[in-house]
């Protein structure tokens, strides 16, 4: 039986990087990213995570977290369980929102604040050309024949977890630490025994399933049981080919009555795909 919360499970990030009483642990996740390109973030303030497009018609985003910090730099925090069609698609989409919500009523210059993109990925992208085991990708717009930043304000993280491989007496710095835990905190029991700076301390303290309440086992079993289901996704997909796979799970979680929106999530497939399967049942 785990000691701690499941990191990668909706409420289980939220919990720990998305409430009031989180935010020293979302200030020192993010300085540990950021640091090198804007400097140390002293406060922030959490922003609203469901985005309205500029009319009816363009589609409404779903942060998993966003937040502004003190200089007025925009953050969009993405915890992702599994490969996902058009997800660098969707996390540039994403990432359109803040932009826009710069370009104040009147004379507006068109000058920015920074915005980031942060993805936490349950798995590792697509191999390409320059792919390595690095477990943290920045991406910028470059000048293609030079290879110097076109643009510094526009920022994705890509952080691909399950490239961690260090065991805990192998760990060094601070981002090896939170890397460690992201990956390994559901199966740990005990507090690593190099890992006792007060910021961990407090993040496994607020990740004890013992201290949850009675309402908060009850949404962390629910969201703990889409996250089984997403796992259960890649391994049928696996065994049935991908395509069939993912239809043939999303007919399961129809038949269990589960929201459409979540098997959108679980699947990613549109919601037109789904009420198609649904009518074939």
């Amino acid at each position: 039986m785990s000691t701690y919360i499941n990191p990668f499970t909706d409420f289980g990030f939220k919990k720990l990087f998305g409430e009031e009483s989180a935010k020293e642990l979302l200030i020192a996740f993010l300085n540990e990213l950021l640091a090198e390109e804007q400097g140390i973030i002293e406060e922030i303030t959490y922003l609203n995570t469901e985005q309205f497009g500029s009319s009816e018609e363009h589609r409404k985003a779903f942060f998993d977290l966003y937040c502004r910090n003190q200089g007025g730099e925009h953050f969009i925090v993405e915890i992702q369980r599994q490969k996902q069609k058009n997800f660098k698609e969707r996390l540039i989409y994403y990432s359109t929102f803040p932009i826009q919500q710069q370009a104040i009523k009147g004379d507006w210059s068109f000058e920015q604040t920074a915005v980031y993109v942060v993805a936490i990925m349950d798995f590792e992208l697509e191999q390409t050309r320059s792919s390595n085991n690095s477990v943290l990708s920045r991406v910028q717009l470059l000048n293609t024949e030079t290879f110097d930043v076109f643009y510094n304000k526009l920022t994705y993280i890509y952080l691909e977890v399950p490239k961690f491989k260090k065991a805990e007496h192998e760990l060094e710095s601070l981002f090896d630490k939170w890397l460690f835990l992201l990956r390994n905190m559901e199966r740990l029991h005990n507090i690593p025994i190099n890992i006792k700076e007060h910021i961990f301390m407090k993040f496994l303290e607020k990740a004890e399933l013992a201290k949850l309440s009675e309402d908060e086992r009850f949404k962390y079993e629910r969201s703990l049981k889409v996250y089984r289901d997403d796992l259960l996704v890649i391994t049928t997909a696996r065994e049935d080919g991908f395509g069939q796979g993912i239809k043939h799970i999303a007919k399961i979680l129809l038949k269990r009555g589960t929201p459409i929106p979540e098997i959108m999530e679980i699947t990613g497939l549109s919601f037109e795909e789904i009420m198609e399967l649904k009518a074939e049942l």
